[in-house]
């Protein structure tokens, strides 16, 4: 935690310094108020001289000015100190696990890492706060108002000594029995919103089955998990307060009690005995605030453990340390002997894939479900490193590319297209910016999408929810299409990109990329046969091996595999058709 807060506080160091120097002037005339009280009550009120008490008087009013300005300065300059480290921190951490591979999104999950970079962050920026606008006043307070209470008087110092070790006792075995419960209540946030994330992201599938009442209970359970979590922290954080203020009321009466004797027996003064109340009180509360920052850490502690294990996690796909920034062919994709291994898995998902994609022509990948083609399709663009063997993009090894060379030649279309929230617009601008509406309304086109698009409202400013959740799966993979021929890439990845369009649809869609996509080599993964068949080459693949490789007639006499796949979709006349 230590290293964690160092790192990101110290352009901030100038802030933090203020807060000290203020921090310094407002224990500084905290101390010497009571004192002051004291000669006014001793040396004003006993001997009726109205000049002294309107005097110091006056002083008190400048010291509490001081005490004001110290206190509201260091939490201004202290505020914005920990809100600056806690937007750093959480920029950090997104750009981190904007680095990941799937494999480290996968390892940590979506919604843990939604939870490090929110709620752990704000733990962070808790401390940063109560550690600034207290690690200087809460010790110089104790200490100073340890010696000013004995500078009045030290007969009732024991009192003192006495008060703090019973606060400390009780204070530390709170935070003892704390600590466990901030690591559980963590956990258990990050479990209430996979959950949430879960049933919200499939809500459909939970209606279409019936489903809410046992999904219901899931979050009710998840729910209470963290709610009695942090009751049990509750429980512990109220019973510190009234500990503390029943240790100083006390502490109090005792130093009235043990006080009135010495002022009868005339070895302490009645505002010596006010200004030791005064004293003691600011020790008390002292301790409770050093208190509630040590409250605190504990659970800093653990939410920067989770964030440092973000920070320290390096994505697995590392850029080139001297990348090629120029190629002198375009358009070209291979694999050469590429296998792939998910850690600690028995088998590869893929063992020994070559082949290659030419610039004008469509490979085609089919094979039945778990064959790998996700997989392959996905280490085109970087998402995974290939465990041996090469993937070459305009013959250099994408391992050696410059990153934004590499996705600037990829247009991919992913098995599951997501659309943000935005407007029609702005989602296929993402594949380039300065893209015009006629080259939008082009895309659209092509992508079959033009209709529905216009069919809406707004056409191209039309919103689109997150997720594209407002629009069909057919209409989201169109657009996720149109997205990719927006770019206008060297390479066409679609990764069963057609699977929520009719046969209509699909064919038109199909025709209409040939003149699109003439000069750009494309990659498809399909599970029907129909939209693959006229593909320059097919791959099967099994198992994660290529079983057969070659056009449609080629296959059908010669891969039993690829035969099986096309029997099991098509009736005899339609395969001789």
């Amino acid at each position: 935690m230590i290293r964690l807060l160092a790192r990101f506080l110290r352009p901030y160091v100038p802030l933090l310094v203020a807060v000290v120097v203020l921090q310094l002037l407002q224990s500084t005339a905290a101390l010497f108020l009571p004192s002051l009280n004291a000669s006014i009550i001793d040396d004003g009120v006993a001997t009726g001289d109205t000049g002294h008490i309107w005097s110091l008087g006056g002083v008190m009013l400048a010291v509490s000015l001081l005490q004001i300005v110290g206190q509201v300065g260091a939490t201004w300059f202290g505020a914005r100190a920990a809100m600056a480290f806690g937007r750093d921190l959480r920029q950090a951490i997104f750009d981190n696990a904007l680095s990941f591979s799937s494999r480290e999104v996968n390892q940590f999950g979506a919604p843990s890492l939604i939870t490090r970079n929110t709620n752990d962050v704000q733990q962070l920026q808790m401390l940063v706060l109560m550690t600034a606008t207290l690690i200087v006043s809460a010790p110089l307070m104790m200490v100073g108002g340890v010696f000013m209470a004995l500078r009045e008087d030290v007969g009732l110092s024991w009192l003192i000594l006495v008060a703090v070790i019973v606060l400390g006792t009780i204070i530390g075995i709170l935070i003892v029995q704390m600590t466990p419960l901030f690591k559980s209540m963590q956990v258990r946030i990050d479990t209430l919103n996979r959950v949430l994330r879960e049933q919200i992201s499939g809500l459909r599938v939970i209606r279409a089955f019936v489903r809410e009442p046992t999904e219901a209970a899931r979050f009710d359970r998840a729910n209470h998990e963290l709610a009695d979590t942090a009751t049990r922290v509750g429980r512990r954080m109220m019973t510190m307060f009234p500990a503390v203020f029943f240790v100083m009321n006390l502490s109090s009466i005792a130093v009235i009690w043990f006080g009135a004797f010495r002022i009868a027996e005339g070895q302490l003064q009645v505002g010596q005995l006010t200004a030791y109340l005064a004293y003691l009180a600011q020790i008390l509360m002292s301790v409770m605030m050093s208190t509630i920052m040590i409250m605190i850490a504990p659970r800093a502690a653990v939410s920067a453990e989770r964030i440092g294990a973000v920070l320290d996690t390096s994505s697995s796909v590392v850029p080139p340390a001297r990348p090629v920034t120029t190629v002198t062919r375009h358009g070209e994709l291979a694999f050469d002997d590429v296998s792939f291994a998910y850690p600690g898995a028995d088998h590869p998902v893929l063992d020994g894939v070559s082949f290659t994609v030419r610039p004008g022509a469509t490979t085609a990948i089919i094979g039945s479900t778990g064959a790998g083609k996700t997989t392959l399709v996905n280490l085109i663009p970087r998402l995974f490193d290939a465990t041996s063997g090469a993937v070459m993009v305009d013959g250099v090894d994408v391992r050696e590319l410059d990153p934004d060379l590499l996705w600037g030649r990829i247009g991919l279309v992913p098995q599951r297209p997501y659309l943000f929230s935005g407007t029609v617009a702005s989602n296929l601008r993402l594949g380039n910016p300065d893209a015009t509406d006629e080259e939008l309304w082009h895309a659209l086109e092509v992508a079959q999408a033009r209709d529905f698009v216009e069919r809406m409202p707004d056409g191209l400013e039309s919103p689109i929810s997150q997720g594209g959740t407002n629009v069909s799966g057919g209409q989201r993979q169109r657009l996720a299409i149109a997205r990719a021929l927006v770019r206008r890439p060297e390479i066409y990845v679609f990764d069963d990109s057609f699977s929520a369009l009719d046969v209509a649809t699909d064919a038109a869609l199909r025709a209409a990329l040939v003149d699109e996509t003439a000069d750009a080599a494309v990659v498809v993964v399909a599970q029907r046969v129909s939209t693959i068949r006229n593909a320059e080459q097919i791959i099967v693949l099994e198992d994660g091996r290529i079983v057969g490789i070659g056009t449609h007639d080629h296959l059908l006499a010669t891969c039993p595999t690829y035969a099986e796949i096309v029997e099991s979709q098509f009736q005899a006349e339609e395969v001789a058709a």
